[in-house]
């Protein structure tokens, strides 16, 4: 007999993975280098990792049915562990490390444009 909310949970899974390729081709027509999708770390994982320039992004991808609900998605403490991963993925690519760092969001809702916030987290 399969778990509660099994279903529904693949489901979640299933949106959040289109999302974050959804936002990885929005970032890639935007000029920005796609690095990275779902880097894994020993201390977390990072949804996107991009270049642009001389700008490192570490960005985290919500998929929300509203703006205002993606937005508030991400707590504090989730941030906090994306930078821990961001500083080990980094710590592996030390041909990075001259590169400016910043942490974005991407919030990608029903029938729009994904709406990028760039720097929208400081640890």
């Amino acid at each position: 007999m399969a778990k509660r909310g099994t279903k529904s949970r693949q489901v979640a899974e299933t949106r959040g993975r289109l999302a974050e390729h959804f936002a990885a081709l929005y970032l890639s027509l935007s000029g920005h280098a796609i690095l990275a999708m779902r880097a894994k770390t020993p201390v977390g994982e990072v949804d996107l990792i991009v270049k642009k320039g001389d700008l490192l992004a570490f960005v985290e991808v919500k998929q929300r049915q509203s703006l205002h609900v993606a937005l508030d998605a991400v707590p504090e403490r989730n941030w906090q562990r994306i930078s821990r991963a961001a500083a080990h993925w980094a710590a592996r690519h030390p041909h990075y490390g001259k590169l400016n760092w910043r942490y974005d969001l991407i919030a990608v809702t029903p029938w729009r444009l994904p709406k990028h916030y760039p720097d929208f987290w400081r640890p």
